[in-house]
């Protein structure tokens, strides 16, 4: 019979505190309302009351399932300079497929802008070479800073992202409701926005950062410091060249973010690109 492993027990136990000290500190979570509210009349007292009784008399078991606030940024793979920040909530369904709804802000208030869908690098690879050109890299999001989990201990967001390196996400915005330095649609208009990740450093528009650190009371300098361990992690991932050059300023890469299919640099662009290393 075999024994349980005492690490093992004791990384889950301190797994289990962190999601208690997170559900104490849920209370206190800085909040992002929406850029906009919808065209339409307010809702009338008799569509308030069914609201209440539907509340107490309908399950809403998918939603409840939704238990990971993830916040982040998507550029549209058409048009890389149309840029935004998206509040995820998803459910881990399994250790390789995880699925979330996407909004514009973490309030009830928050518009449902679209969705993603995560898979691991192993369910990336086994998918027909039509269907990858759809998912986009998440090895920068990570390293970078720019994917964090707001409210939760960092032990537990260091696992969280420990466990999302190389994974990959297809997502899909139906909702032009809150582009960064532009006015959002007031209902969702047009076809779906197929999106992107950032990639290399100065992708994202200036000021986009800077606008979620201040209102979600993060810092993204710090968290990209604190990953750096996880580079040994990353391994080289399709996509990360895919929207590269389409910005009219210029970018540079972050070690250990690199893309599988690039063609092998010349030695003067190596050259360049150790440079880069060494000052960082």
């Amino acid at each position: 019979m075999n024994q349980p492993d005492p690490l093992e027990h004791n990384l889950c136990f301190a797994s289990f505190l962190s999601l208690i000290f997170a559900a104490m500190l849920t209370a206190c979570e800085p909040t992002v309302e929406p850029s906009l509210q919808p065209q339409g009349q307010q809702k009338t007292a008799k569509t308030e009351m069914l609201e209440a009784g539907a509340a107490i008399l309908q399950p809403n078991s998918p939603l409840k399932s939704l238990n990971i606030y993830l916040d982040g940024f998507h550029a549209s793979k058409e048009q890389p300079t149309h840029q935004m920040e998206a509040h995820h909530f998803c459910h881990q369904v399994n250790e390789d497929f995880a699925q979330c709804a996407l909004f514009d802000g973490n309030t009830r208030q928050a518009n449902l802008i679209g969705i993603e869908y995560i898979i691991s690098g192993t369910l990336f690879e086994s998918l027909p070479e039509v269907e990858k050109q759809y998912w986009h890299p998440h090895n920068y999001e990570i390293l970078s800073g720019y994917l964090t989990a707001p409210g939760i201990p960092e032990m537990a967001e260091k696992e969280l992202m420990k466990g999302k390196m190389n994974s990959y996400g297809k997502t899909w915005h139906v909702w032009n409701s809150a582009p960064f330095g532009k006015t959002g649609d007031k209902i969702p208009l047009g076809e779906p926005s197929l999106e992107w990740s950032f990639n290399h450093d100065g992708e994202a528009l200036p000021g986009l950062i800077e606008q979620r650190d201040l209102q979600l009371k993060t810092i993204t300098s710090e968290q990209r410091h604190k990953r750096a361990e996880l580079n040994a992690l990353a391994k080289p991932q399709a996509g990360v060249d895919a929207i590269k050059g389409k910005f009219p300023w210029p970018a540079t890469p972050l070690p250990g973010v690199t893309d599988k299919n690039a063609e092998p640099k010349s030695s003067i662009e190596q050259e360049t690109s150790d440079v880069y290393i060494s000052i960082r």
